[in-house]
């Protein structure tokens, strides 16, 4: 996090605010120049970054992993290119659609497929919502996770399109039982042979049907076009956006939701914009939003990472994340990961502690390439409360109390042991801050 400078701004979303003193949140490392920018430029620039020759990299890097059909290793593989990428609201995003189109390693036992899968949602992330939805309903993965490998006109799946109607398109409500039995009528005819999405036209119910009150002869693309149709469509895709960016379990208004999914019909479906508008309208900024998500497990390992510049062993993190109750490519369920307060309990606030220290006090990890007090010189940070407020402005989305500030400016100052030692605990202490938690 950093303090952000810059101009006003207006949106449609919301009245025009000025963000000057309020917080910048997940911008990460080597992001500072876009504090100059202000709000709306700042979210062009993020929404806009470019990947270039670093995709080409990690295509090149993944066929190694994938020649050995390690699911694990294949997640230690996207922490990577999260932590490493230029092009971060990418993966952030990459990683919504995995909660939300869920498929997991546990189930789909062949990685190549779930790599595809990774592939398909980052192609489509910041883009066209149609197509992904199309590209996923042919994926195989996907058919594996849901029981769909196999769709009979004799016999239609309707498992496959309950998912489509409750979690992937419409949310629960929009729809009835027979709007799922007329959708998977639809669907009917898609196999996966030898591993690859087959459409089997002898097996296509090519009878009409009616879905959400329209009747024709449809297929699973046009069926999906209907689905868009809904005013309930865009609704329902923006109310998860929200809610995985700005808070956690959050009954945001239809006031507030309408002028982004208004945004999203007007962009034909496309997010980019959406997220563009989200990130520099007022109440992304509000006192409601600030602080008031809980880090995922991966928010919190690559996210300090990312902030501090370091490096450090990707599998044994994937392992601690893991621990905490995440792991890339195993979501628990079709609904994917809950977020928000599924995140705390007992067990993983002491983990989530242990998950920092473990980090800062490995002597292979690397902040910026050299050691955490080499790296605090090079940021000019001389004296306790200079390494403190910078840590915290860094690191943490809500001023830290008075008394907290002080017990870590005093753990700096205080002690015979060495300032690296120190240091490290207090990125740790800092760590396990209730504060630090939250986004």
């Amino acid at each position: 996090a950093a303090h952000a400078g810059g101009a006003a701004v207006g949106d449609g979303l919301l009245p025009a605010i000025d963000v000057r003193g309020s917080t910048v949140r997940g911008l990460g490392a080597g992001c500072w120049v876009l504090l100059v920018l202000g709000p709306a430029l700042a979210a062009k620039k993020l929404v806009a970054a470019d990947e270039g020759d670093f995709a080409g990299q990690m295509f090149t890097f993944a066929q190694t992993v994938l020649a050995t059909n390690s699911s694990p290793t294949l997640a230690a593989w996207w922490l990577h290119r999260m932590l490493h990428t230029p092009a971060p609201l990418l993966e952030k995003t990459t990683l919504f659609w995995h909660s939300h189109f869920a498929s997991s390693s546990a189930k789909v036992t062949d990685t190549r497929l779930m790599f595809n899968q990774n592939e398909l949602l980052r192609r489509y992330a910041l883009g066209k919502f149609e197509p992904m939805v199309l590209g996923i309903a042919r994926d195989p993965a996907m058919l594996i996770y849901l029981d769909s490998a196999t769709n009979r006109k004799t016999h239609p799946n309707e498992n496959f399109a309950r998912e489509v109607m409750e979690l992937f398109v419409l949310g629960i409500g929009n729809y009835t039982e027979k709007d799922i039995q007329e959708l998977a009528r639809c669907f009917t005819g898609w196999e996966i042979q030898y591993g690859e999405f087959k459409f089997n036209r002898y097996q296509h119910d090519y009878s009409s049907k009616t879905v959400v009150g329209k009747t024709g002869n449809f297929d699973g693309g046009d069926s999906v076009k209907v689905l868009l149709e809904q005013p309930a469509a865009a609704r329902f895709l923006c109310g998860k956006l929200a809610t995985y960016f700005i808070a956690d379990d959050s009954d945001f208004s239809p006031e507030l939701i309408e002028p982004l999914a208004q945004k999203l019909r007007e962009s034909d479906y496309t997010f980019a914009p959406v997220l563009e508008m989200l990130f520099s309208s007022r109440l992304f900024y509000s006192q409601a939003s600030v602080g008031k998500k809980i880090r995922s497990p991966i928010e919190l390992g690559i996210g300090l990472l990312r902030s501090l510049e370091a490096t450090a062993g990707l599998p044994q993190i994937a392992e601690q994340i893991k621990e905490l109750g995440q792991m890339p490519l195993y979501p628990p369920n079709v609904k994917g990961w809950p977020g928000g307060l599924a995140w705390i309990n007992s067990s993983t606030l002491l983990g989530r502690a242990n998950f920092v220290r473990q980090l800062v006090q490995d002597n292979n990890t690397l902040f910026g390439g050299v050691t955490l007090e080499a790296y605090i010189d090079q940021l000019g940070w001389k004296t306790a409360e200079q390494v403190v407020d910078g840590l915290t402005e860094l690191l943490v989305a809500v001023p830290l109390p008075n008394d907290v500030r002080a017990q870590l400016v005093a753990q700096i100052e205080g002690g015979r042991e060495t300032r690296l030692t120190k240091l490290k605990k207090a990125v740790h202490t800092l760590g396990s801050l209730p504060e630090f938690q939250m986004a």
